[in-house]
């Protein structure tokens, strides 16, 4: 006598409610996602899953995108805040502006100074279409700053650094006591030489050395040598003298010095000298 069969249907019909055995997949990777009220950061998936981008540099990237504006990435806090080497993370930075999620720029403050500023992209610079930037952010990305305020800031922004430098002329030769309305006078004049990429000490000292005596105009003076040892503007740093070697940020330390290759800079790589001995 024949046994009849019960067949169980392949799969739950379209539709059906509850939780079915065949909706848990056997392998791979299961979520569990709970909605995030406050205190997180919207990643794409054209980062999350980068075909060509190292796993450091995807969440390298997360981290920088998750971090408020003015909170400081160079490489050595990262190095400090995360187990991977200053190398590595040198690297991961690289392959992120190649990928256009980072652009990092040397940037001159009033004071003379050069500092290095980094801009992070939720959406590669080079593809990202500005209305999808809006949706990917919970929050307006910063712009980057206009690039001729980052090649040559306005004269005004450097009065303060060639005042102070005025005004501290007496310290080092009383011969040289301005009023402030000489030295309101005189800033714009040591904003050129500023301008120029001289380093306050090297004005100072072209100011205040060989005097004669007595200095009979003090303002008259300092506006003469100012107009006369005027040095001429740097070259281009973005044209080279033929055969000069570009210029290259330093992997550890930033500093910008000139190389044929990226690496480290001559202070860096002497430090890695005398550690290893």
């Amino acid at each position: 006598m024949a046994t009849s069969q019960v067949i169980a249907p392949p799969r739950a019909p379209s539709g059906s409610p509850g939780p079915h055995p065949d909706v848990t997949p056997t392998s791979g990777v299961i979520h569990v996602n709970v909605r995030h009220n406050s205190g997180f950061t919207v990643i794409g998936n054209h980062l999350a899953q980068h075909a060509d981008l190292s796993l450091t540099a995807i969440g390298l990237a997360a981290h920088i995108q998750s971090l408020p504006a003015g909170t400081r990435v160079g490489i050595k806090f990262l190095a400090a805040r995360f187990p991977e080497s200053e190398a590595r993370i040198a690297a991961a930075l690289k392959e992120l502006e190649a990928a256009g999620y980072l652009l990092r720029s040397r940037v001159r403050l009033p004071d003379g100074r050069f500092v290095t500023r980094t801009t992070s992209y939720n959406q590669p610079t080079a593809t990202a279409p500005a209305p999808a930037r809006s949706r990917q952010a919970p929050a307006p990305v910063p712009a980057p700053p206009p690039a001729p305020r980052k090649q040559q800031p306005p004269t005004e922004e450097r009065h303060p650094a060639a005042i102070t430098l005025l005004a501290g002329l007496r310290r080092h030769a009383p011969q040289l006591t301005l009023s402030a309305k000489d030295i309101s006078e005189l800033a714009p004049a040591v904003a050129t030489w500023l301008d120029r990429d001289v380093q306050p000490a090297a004005i100072q000292h072209a100011l205040t050395s060989d005097l004669p005596a007595p200095v009979r105009h003090p303002a008259g003076f300092v506006r003469n040598r100012l107009t006369a040892l005027l040095p001429p503007p740097l070259p281009d740093a973005a044209a080279p003298a033929p055969g000069a070697a570009p210029l290259q940020d330093c992997d550890r330390c930033e500093r910008v010095f000139r190389a044929p290759e990226p690496g480290h800079c001559r202070d860096c790589r002497e430090a890695e000298t005398y550690r290893a001995a």
